[in-house]
């Protein structure tokens, strides 16, 4: 029941920009009420998705209907859903004109995405509207990834071996159903966030700063690389509870505090680090198929207010670097704004500032895929 309740809450919200089309091209005198167009959203998708048989699902739509206090919106959402299904290839063939519909994104977003990627905006639009893949980490400190694959073929599961201690489950799955998960051999990441700990050029004894570390995946990953000596910070308390549970689960051990890393004299002892990784709040545009409503509930300013934000953050978590150390930028977003913009402005107000190429000369933007999400890295020396 869970699994179908959240497929029916993501599949509606990651297809939104068509079923909105849809409704509005159907309801010529507009929806009684939100309500009843989440209602419409929901029983659209639950027509479109297969996974229904089409009377039922506007049976049950209109049954809903008693469910949400609206027995007077019966008769119209009936109506609306028969004639959706009855003039289905007619809207289709308007639907396919309309590129907000078409792309399910909204028209900033396809904007912003078509001019940064004039070859692939397609590709990154599509791959915001799957499913996410599921990525394992393995934790080298306990198991081995020969040792784990040999696991999960035991479990009669799938895993596909990609780089380093990373693997791609073939089907996704509840964690609770992810072999060694509850004793710390495994942890749920995706393969692209995994790359921040290797970018960092872990070694043991090295001072290491986790900004912005909530729930905890990266700073877990880095204790898991190297016995390094770790602070992790978070602004949210209840987050930070997040990282000290995943800290006792993969059995590691790190400093948690609770602080705004933009505010250094709120938490610095005034020992530099080695190593920081800034992994700033952003858009989050490039992991969209993880939290659908996020394309919806962004604004087209947006980008350009998380730069300034990270500009700043940027400049704070460089006064604690120590000379010769690196700095790790990582966004989960596409945008330029919050990536390659930020860094150029950064690199002209700090001239001691070197960017370094990633290790094997990988691209700083990592677009999404089917292996991975979408994030960008920049490495930086003082």
């Amino acid at each position: 029941m869970r699994g179908a309740t959240m497929d029916m809450v993501y599949g509606t919200l990651r297809r939104f920009g068509r079923g909105d089309a849809i409704i509005t091209a159907l309801a010529h005198r507009g929806v009684p009420d939100d309500r009843v167009r989440a209602l419409l959203l929901s029983a659209l998708y639950a027509i479109e998705s297969g996974a229904y048989a089409e009377h039922v699902a506007v049976d049950q739509a209109v049954k809903a209907c008693s469910l949400i206090g609206k027995h007077a919106a019966k008769r119209f959402v009936n109506g609306l859903l028969r004639t959706f299904l009855r003039e289905r290839a007619s809207i289709e063939s308007d639907l396919a004109k309309d590129l907000v519909a078409r792309t399910m994104h909204p028209d900033w977003w396809i904007d912003g995405v078509r001019n940064a990627y004039p070859n692939e905006w397609q590709q990154v639009l599509s791959a915001g509207n799957k499913h996410p893949p599921m990525g394992l980490r393995v934790n080298r400190r306990r198991s081995s990834v020969a040792d784990y694959l040999e696991r999960l073929e035991r479990e009669s599961m799938h895993a596909r071996w990609l780089e380093d201690f990373s693997l791609l489950l073939d089907a996704p799955v509840g964690v609770d159903r992810v072999p060694g998960f509850g004793n710390g051999e495994v942890s749920v990441q995706d393969v692209g966030a995994q790359r921040a700990a290797r970018y960092l050029d872990l070694t043991d004894g090295q001072r290491v700063l986790d900004a912005c570390a909530a729930p905890g995946g990266k700073a877990c990953h880095i204790l898991e690389t190297a016995a390094v000596d770790l602070l992790a910070l978070d602004s949210n308390p209840i987050r930070c509870e997040r990282i000290r549970q995943n800290f006792a689960r993969l059995g590691v051990t790190g400093e948690i505090k609770v602080a705004d890393c933009a505010l250094p004299e709120d938490w610095w002892d005034g020992r530099s680090f080695d190593r920081i990784l800034a992994d700033v709040p952003c858009t989050a545009s490039g992991i969209v198929r993880r939290h659908p409503d996020i394309k919806w509930l962004r604004r087209p300013g947006d980008p350009a207010r998380f730069a300034a934000g990270q500009l700043r953050t940027l400049g704070a978590l460089w006064r604690v670097l120590a000379p010769g150390g690196k700095l790790l930028y990582v966004t989960c977003s596409v945008f330029p704004e919050e990536n390659a913009a930020v860094l150029d402005a950064f690199a002209a107000s700090h001239g001691e500032a070197r960017r370094l190429e990633l290790p094997g000369n990988a691209p700083a933007q990592l677009l999404p895929g089917d292996d991975n999400d979408g994030f960008y890295f920049a490495l930086l020396t003082k």
